[in-house]
């Protein structure tokens, strides 16, 4: 199985145009834009409590907003997760119920194990195993498989680094640089470096809910003081 099969080209893309939230006037998101373009991984950065998880939820129509405006190939979308493979979404919480075993949720999930295997052949000795009986590090590791691997064309993507190996983080990397071509990716991680090394394009959400397109990422987050 080739994962970096080139015969789609870069044509479609998710958009998140207006988002705009606030609770108590006090403004969380205002006039936010971003884009992401099947083929690109694009990352998300920002501090603690800036209000990335949200906009993931508002782009997938869990969370509502005064307004928002979401769109593939110029159609919008009022809850985009109603949609069958549009978008795939990997929240910050477990969700697969725990009884299941692993075979079990990729089957359900209509995920792709075989291309799993290729990059994480340890997989094998998870198949039969309960999510329940999983280590945190386990289940969120094929949780993120799961997702990543998913029909969807575009993934939403909250922390997937997150209570993982630094191995597995590197594993994540390759496929995530693999599956790209016939995807579109938006992630956002406390791990900005490995967010950065992947990333074709960075946005970087203020404090005061914009979205700020990086040109030079790096030397950008430098200047706004988020790293040093």
């Amino acid at each position: 199985m080739d994962l970096s099969d080139q015969s789609n080209p870069v044509t479609s893309r998710l958009e998140a145009d207006s988002i705009w939230l606030e609770y108590d006037n006090r403004r969380i998101l205002q006039n936010i834009y971003l884009q992401v373009p099947k083929g690109q991984i694009t990352g998300l950065l920002g501090r603690n409590g800036c209000g990335k998880s949200t906009l993931l939820e508002v782009i997938y129509g869990i969370r509502t907003a005064q307004n928002r405006s979401v769109r593939i190939d110029g159609m919008f979308y009022d809850k985009v997760y109603k949609h069958q493979n549009r978008v795939a979404y990997l929240p910050q919480k477990a969700f697969v119920p725990g009884h299941l075993r692993v075979k079990e949720a990729f089957a359900l999930y209509q995920s792709d194990l075989a291309a799993v295997s290729l990059v994480f052949p340890a997989i094998t000795d998870l198949l039969s195993y309960r999510i329940g009986q999983l280590s945190g590090g386990q289940q969120r590791l094929v949780e993120t498989l799961l997702v990543i691997t998913s029909p969807a064309t575009f993934l939403l993507l909250d922390e997937p680094f997150s209570n993982v190996m630094p191995l597995h983080i590197e594993l994540l990397r390759q496929l995530l640089l693999l599956v790209k071509v016939r995807k579109g990716i938006l992630i956002t991680d406390h791990f900005y470096q490995d967010i950065l090394q992947i990333s074709d394009q960075v946005y970087f959400l203020s404090t005061t809910g914009h979205t700020v397109p990086l040109k030079h990422p790096e030397a950008d987050l430098r200047e706004l003081g988020y790293i040093r």
